[in-house]
């Protein structure tokens, strides 16, 4: 097992009406003290993890660490010398074999001299918000760019040399029909990125959106949503559509040319560890996940007096465990091993999957079982009935 960094960057231009994370529009002035604080959370890991308890940690810091995925927020907000000094700070305090170096960037984010500068920072990967090649879905949504600036930034990587891009949409943004829906798949794949992400879009208390949506309302576009039997026909039109343009459908959201899944998001679903790092940076290692302060400010000031950013620790029992490795193994195309599964934590499945897989469920190929095609975007019921 390999170890993987995240390290979140908090900071946006603007608050997308549907975003449920913790992020949000904050002075420019914040941006250099909490990088100094993101190196200085970084090189002193060991000490602050020992203090903590964290024997788990200080035990996996001795594998190779191969990924790093710098994720918010917009990171690409930030200088490309900060994110140098961060990938530096990663290497003199890891034992690192970086493979796979991911930053996040909003098209609009994107120049010729920022990509230049990334790419000679030991960035690899470039993860776009794309969302839509709808300029009116994008607008409703409150993103900043507008489809021309997606063309622009993946011609604008691909001549600075970047050969590992990697594209999300949303399925489900207000004022979003079958047609626009099938033109940004189509504008999608003519500019084929290595790897795409499409995901669902939510519908929580926790993004503005959301909100209006719960209380009937109508700001945000919330009248304008797609239903939800739509949302699903979107999804298996991205499945059929990707899947004919050659790409991998690895794990429910994601697709990937051959060789260019993404090595550090494929450690969350296998239950790998990996440190994060930042403001409301979440981390894991075997039967322990830990998370820093949300709020930035609070953040920078626990780093700055030199005290410990951790805000929460949970040590996992067996069944919380188990119920993990068959929720997150079972995201992935590949599936879980049942036999492998069942020794591990000493429980039988096999009549539950037996039954899943009598109405069509899930698929056993081997000692693997899987979700079938056909039922991934009713994915949450089948785990639901599975971990029950």
């Amino acid at each position: 097992m390999n170890l993987g960094i995240y390290i979140q960057v908090p900071f946006c231009r603007t608050k997308c009406t549907y975003c449920n994370f913790h992020t949000g529009v904050y002075s420019k002035s914040l941006y250099t003290p909490y990088c100094d604080s993101l190196v200085s959370e970084i090189r002193n890991w060991k000490s602050v993890y020992e203090a903590a308890g964290l024997a788990e940690a200080t035990e996996a810091a001795q594998f190779v660490t191969d990924t790093v995925y710098i994720g918010g927020g917009t990171p690409s907000l930030l200088d490309p010398l900060e994110l140098g000094r961060m990938i530096e700070a990663i290497r003199e305090s890891f034992n690192c074999k970086i493979a796979e170096a991911t930053l996040e960037a909003d098209p609009e984010t994107v120049t010729h001299a920022k990509a230049d500068a990334c790419l000679a920072a030991g960035i690899n990967r470039i993860s776009l918000g794309v969302q839509s090649f709808n300029d009116a879905e994008l607008a409703a949504a409150g993103r900043l760019h507008r489809a021309a600036d997606t063309v622009a930034a993946a011609n604008t990587l691909r001549s600075a040399g970047f050969e590992s891009i990697s594209f999300d949409l949303i399925a489900g943004l207000a004022y979003q029909t079958s047609a626009s829906w099938s033109d940004s798949l189509k504008q999608l794949v003519n500019l084929s990125p290595e790897h795409v992400s499409v995901y669902m879009l939510e519908v929580d208390e926790g993004s503005r959106l959301g909100r209006e949506v719960l209380a009937s309302g109508a700001r945000y576009s919330a009248s304008k949503l797609p239903a939800d039997d739509q949302i699903a026909d979107f999804y298996e039109l991205a499945r059929c559509e990707l899947s004919r343009a050659g790409y991998n459908h690895y794990e429910i959201s994601n697709w990937a040319k051959p060789g260019f899944e993404s090595r550090h998001n494929l450690k969350y679903w296998r239950r790998h560890p990996y440190f994060g790092f930042g403001a409301g940076a979440h981390s894991f290692c075997s039967s322990r996940r830990w998370a820093n302060l949300h709020d930035p400010a609070r953040y920078l000031a626990a780093i700055q007096s030199g005290a410990s950013a951790i805000d929460q620790t949970e040590i996992l029992n067996s069944p919380q465990k188990l119920d993990e490795e068959l929720f997150l193994g079972l995201r992935l195309n590949a599936g879980i091993d049942v036999p492998a599964i069942e020794a591990r934590y000493n429980v039988t499945l096999r009549d539950r999957i037996a039954e899943l897989e009598r109405r069509g469920l899930l698929v056993m190929q081997g000692s693997n079982a899987r979700l079938a095609a056909d039922r991934i975007s009713v994915s949450n019921e089948v785990f639901t009935e599975l971990m029950s």
